[in-house]
């Protein structure tokens, strides 16, 4: 990392001000030839930013000295006006000086590589930034804060604990150490173990907060099912006829709902056709039932078991639709044409994410590498503990180890470069 970049970290196009941020071993020089030296360390000063002869701008600059920045490298932020000309007239300016644009993530991915955050937090900082809810920015905020970091280091501690007995045994067999050491170690493991096994149980949790909560719109051709998915959208997102199969495949929308993002899906109505197009929306209908968080079974009046009887489970909602028709069964009664109902499906469906998503605890798992990790380590936990009952330590620390491994991972402490990639190409670019 010996060269210095920069990128726009404000949205592209009109506005009153952009910033471009610069880190690398010559953003000092760059900011003197850029007219914009004799700066304060962490200052804001008024500068006019001059290349080849040419007045750019006239804009707050700050510096940053390695290593209190963002990155742990030499920094600047240049604070412009936010016209496109301008910000077009610097870029020009700072490539026509030796410096190169940002890949996405890099600037996060350097203050990883220079210790000032560990991988955890890299994520949270793109969580962050993508966050779309109340619950989304309390999860990235509080694994930035390091309670991801908190909890993997309370795995790893115990696991270190039952690696210390075991390699006792492994080293020291002439010495005087106590009888079957290794064999103190199952209780530590065994904890661990159900720790793990807890994590790996609750994972969901954090990965639908941060991913969105899947709610799926199913029922038999016009139940009015487009209709209520129109009214919670708030918009007219599907179309709605009176013809049977309308809908022909899955339409989603993210909404907003007690706090959590969630991923609406409006699907075909259930039942057998011979047109092979209104067959296969039928088709992922189904799969998309099958997978869903939350199924809301839309009924009309009159309508008879059908065909999507065999998907209900026993914690979905049937909805009774067209309730100012009459209802007939239980369930929640609305009506699309006028409101009734539809707050009181509100406040079920905000209940229902609070109970399935919110807890006391932070979640241990908030992407899919966590969650593999994870497993990997209880495997070689579990493997370990066989391996003590058999009186074998060598292969029981080699389990260990491997566990370790598998934990550090997560956070960025051993291992990562096969991971770097995976954290960081999600990231935008200037951040």
């Amino acid at each position: 990392m010996t060269d210095t970049i920069f990128a726009l970290a404000t949205p592209p196009g009109r506005g009153a001000i952009a910033v471009i941020r610069l880190s690398g071993p010559d953003s000092r020089v760059v900011l003197e030839r850029l007219g914009a030296g004799s700066l304060t360390p962490r200052l804001a000063s008024l500068r006019t930013l001059v290349h080849a002869g040419e007045h750019l701008d006239d804009a707050l600059v700050l510096r940053f000295v390695a290593p209190a920045s963002y990155t742990g490298e030499d920094a600047a932020e240049l604070h412009l006006h936010g016209g496109a000309a301008v910000v077009e007239g610097v870029t020009r300016a700072l490539l026509d000086l030796g410096l190169r644009p940002a890949e996405p993530g890099e600037f996060t991915r350097r203050a990883f590589e220079h210790g000032k955050l560990d991988l955890t937090r890299a994520e949270a900082v793109a969580d962050l930034i993508d966050a779309e809810s109340d619950a989304q920015r309390r999860q990235a905020l509080g694994q930035l804060g390091g309670a991801l970091a908190e909890t993997y280091g309370g795995f790893r501690a115990r696991l270190l604990r039952a690696l210390a007995l075991v390699e006792a045994e492994i080293d020291f067999p002439d010495e005087e150490v106590p009888d079957n050491l290794a064999r103190q170690a199952s209780p530590v493991l065994g904890e661990l173990a159900a720790m793990l096994e807890a994590a790996l149980a609750d994972g969901e949790r954090g990965r639908r907060v941060r991913d969105g909560y899947s709610v799926v719109l199913i029922g038999e051709t016009n139940a009015g099912k487009s209709s209520l998915f129109n009214a919670l959208v708030a918009r007219e997102a599907a179309i709605v006829t009176d013809i049977p199969g309308t809908t022909r495949d899955v339409l989603d929308a993210r909404v907003e709902i007690g706090g959590y993002v969630v991923t609406l899906s409006d699907t075909a109505g259930l039942r057998d056709s011979a047109d092979p197009i209104e067959a296969e929306g039928v088709r992922r209908a189904r799969a998309r039932a099958e997978s869903a968080d939350l199924r809301l079974w839309v009924r009309a009046p009159g309508d008879a078991d059908g065909p999507s009887a065999s998907l209900f489970r026993d914690d979905d909602l049937v909805v009774r639709t067209k309730s100012d028709l009459g209802v007939d069964g239980s369930g929640l009664p609305v009506s699309v044409r006028t409101g009734d109902g539809l707050e009181a499906l509100h406040d079920w469906l905000a209940g229902r994410l609070g109970r399935d998503l919110s807890g006391s605890d932070f979640p241990p798992v908030t992407r899919a590498r966590h969650a593999q990790r994870l497993g990997a380590a209880l495997s070689c936990v579990r493997s370990a503990s066989v391996a003590i009952e058999r009186g074998r330590p060598e292969l029981a620390g080699d389990d260990l180890r491997a566990a370790g491994r598998a934990l550090s991972s997560v956070t960025g402490e051993v291992g990562v470069e096969d991971v770097l990639g995976e954290v960081f190409a999600s990231f935008c670019i200037g951040k």
